[in-house]
């Protein structure tokens, strides 16, 4: 059964390659939509023979379904820019989709972090698992501009094999992503009219640093443990201020359509 990747990208060139070369061999036709990138995404996506669209930024939802509606095959391998298949994990989804027997239809894949050259393993970050490998017609995204989840009336099953999520590369990397990310945040959360408190801005952002690197054990990654529980909680209580923000002014202003996942 024919396999397609559906991907979304916006100046993705640091990690693009790694990303393609593991499911080279793998699936059938790689399908990428793109919100205008200014490097050289699109030329290593042509390297691999993908189907390359440019199309303005809608919404992390809305760009994903994009790409899954232009695939030709009957599973999709719905994945990130950063993320790696590993060996183990290009094999099971061989046994899967080759299974001319095989009746489930979804699944989530556990998807291990890389943040700044180390595997993160503990703190709530560095493992989590996600649907990324389903039929083409079991689901679709959700409208959501950030944090969008895949809706499905089907049974969701699981493969441990992981996916290698190189989320961070640098800490300049990071700090770029963090201002887009909380942007989207607040817009999201202001679109569906969520109020913010004193509480969210100042005890929140506390709580999620002793949550990650106390309770969920992220003291054991090292200093790049105790670095992304602090950058985290921070990642909170900006956000909560830009939404803070948009009320003050009565709307928001988006200055810039292309974000990337």
């Amino acid at each position: 059964m024919k396999i397609s990747v559906a991907m979304i990208t916006f100046n993705e060139e640091k990690i693009l390659r790694k990303t393609l070369e593991s499911v080279k061999g793998l699936v059938d036709e790689i399908v990428i939509v793109d919100s205008g990138s200014t490097d050289k995404t699109e030329e290593i996506a042509k390297e691999f023979g993908a189907k390359y669209f440019v199309e303005s930024w809608k919404g992390y939802g809305p760009q994903r379904n994009s790409a899954i509606d232009k695939c030709q095959g009957e599973w999709i391998l719905n994945i990130d820019a950063d993320e790696e298949i590993s060996e183990e994990l290009a094999k099971k989804i061989k046994e899967i989709t080759t299974n001319s027997q095989e009746k489930r239809e979804v699944f989530k894949i556990n998807r291990l972090s890389v943040c700044f050259g180390k595997e993160l393993k503990h703190g709530g970050w560095g493992t989590s698992y996600a649907i990324r490998l389903f039929k083409k017609e079991a689901g679709r995204f959700n409208d959501n501009t950030v944090h969008e989840a895949f809706e499905t009336q089907k049974e969701i099953f699981k493969i441990k094999e992981d996916i290698f999520h190189h989320s961070y590369l640098t800490m300049e990397d990071y700090f770029i992503r963090f201002n887009r990310y909380t942007t989207e945040g607040a817009k999201d959360y202001y679109k569906k009219g969520k109020k913010v408190s004193l509480f969210d801005i100042t005890l929140n952002p506390f709580y999620k640093f002793i949550k990650m690197y106390i309770i969920r054990l992220g003291f054991l990654d090292g200093i790049e443990g105790f670095v992304i529980a602090s950058t985290s909680s921070l990642y909170s209580m900006i956000k909560y201020f830009k939404l803070r923000e948009m009320y003050r002014n009565g709307s928001y202003i988006q200055k810039n359509n292309s974000f990337k996942n």
